[in-house]
C-alpha cells in the first residue's frame, strides 16, 4: 500500500511513490501530457498506480506566495478531480510552492548537473519533495 505523489504541469507529470512504510518517497518518472490536446497521460498512471499497488494521491498545489489560488493551482486542482473520477481513491493536496526552485537548486549547488540533464528529471525530483513533504507533515500514516 503506497501514496502516489504528483506534480503537475503544463507539459509533464512528475511521478514519485512512497515506501510501502510511507516513510520515503522515491521519483518514478515523468508522464508527457499536452493540456491543449486534452492528453494527461491517465493510462500511464493508472499502469503505475496497478504497479505500486497505491491507495492515495498527494497532488501538488502551486499556490501563489500570496497563498491565493491561481491557474496553475486550478489545473492542478481539475486534475485531482478526474484523478478521483477514474481511479475512485482519495487526493489530497500538499503546497509545493517553490519545491521546482529547491529542486533545481538542489540539482545544481548539490549534484552538479547540467542543465539539459536537469530538465530531464527536475519535474520527478519535484513530485519526490511534494510527497516527501507530505509524509513527514503527515506523520506516515498511509
Amino acid at each position: 500500500m503506497r501514496i502516489m505523489g504528483l506534480d503537475v504541469g503544463s507539459k509533464t507529470v512528475g511521478i514519485a511513490v512512497s515506501d510501502p512504510f510511507g516513510w520515503t518517497a522515491q521519483g518514478v518518472e515523468i508522464i508527457r501530457i499536452d493540456e491543449e490536446q486534452g492528453e494527461f497521460g491517465f493510462d500511464r498512471l493508472r499502469e503505475l498506480a496497478k504497479e505500486y499497488q497505491v491507495t492515495k494521491f498527494v497532488v501538488g498545489l502551486p499556490k501563489n506566495m500570496n497563498n491565493s489560488i491561481g491557474p496553475r493551482a486550478e489545473a492542478s486542482m481539475a486534475y485531482a478531480e478526474k484523478i478521483k473520477e477514474l481511479f475512485d481513491l482519495p487526493v489530497e493536496f500538499q503546497d509545493e510552492r517553490l519545491t521546482t526552485v529547491q529542486a533545481e537548486r538542489m540539482l545544481v549547488e548539490q549534484a552538479d548537473v547540467s542543465r539539459s540533464k536537469r530538465k530531464k528529471v527536475i519535474d520527478k525530483l519535484a513530485a519526490v519533495m511534494i510527497l516527501q513533504n507530505y509524509l513527514d507533515r503527515t506523520g506516515n500514516k498511509l
